[in-house]
């Protein structure tokens, strides 16, 4: 599927980036590029990126989990692609716990910390909102306010980041595969 809005060439984007405290490798990705045709945006949008990726409260570990759950969830396959690196790469979550994000409820790989984190993916993905009985066990595990407050940031975020990606229809760069590890995607639900 064609993008619904070009790329900024790389060399104005890498420009672009440096100004704003984004490295190189970032700014080239095409999801910058797309929205730096909007510099003012593009730069409250990855400042708030960046604040939860490297001024974090929330563990990193669960973030990523956060972020795959949403990508299968939403069918986000340039969201899903970007973060199955990060997630492997940086906050050690294995492949096989990747493929386990798919259907949580039935793995026994994840620990209650993170089964109540991906249960408020799911109550957001489904109600708007995280229940009274998902909160209390993301409280009973991740206890300070500020923790509680930036999951719901992290989720709210990165349900926006895959309407963006899907809406513009982001490609993944270059000729990657996607999906990763297995390169099977979530069945459309429409």
């Amino acid at each position: 599927m064609k993008s619904r809005i070009e790329c900024i060439p790389l060399e104005e984007a890498v420009r672009l980036g440096r100004e704003m405290g984004i490295g190189e490798v970032q700014a080239g990705k095409n999801a910058f590029r797309t929205l730096a045709r909007h510099p003012d945006l593009v730069r409250h949008v990855y400042g708030l990126l960046t604040m939860l990726a490297t001024r974090n409260k929330l563990d990193s570990r669960l973030r990523e989990l956060i972020i795959m759950r949403i990508g299968w969830t939403t069918g986000s396959e340039y969201e899903w692609f970007q973060h199955y690196r990060i997630a492997t790469t940086q906050t050690g979550v294995s492949p096989e716990e990747i493929l386990a994000i798919r259907d949580w409820r039935k793995s026994e790989l994840f620990g209650p910390a993170e089964r109540a984190v991906l249960a408020a993916v799911d109550d957001t993905r489904e109600h708007g909102k995280v229940s009274d009985a998902v909160w209390a066990e993301c409280e009973q595990h991740l206890k300070e306010p500020a923790v509680l407050i930036e999951m719901i940031v992290a989720i709210g975020n990165w349900i926006m980041i895959s309407q963006i990606l899907q809406s513009l229809r982001v490609p993944i760069e270059g000729s990657a595969a996607p999906w990763p590890p297995d390169g099977k995607g979530p069945t459309p639900t429409r």
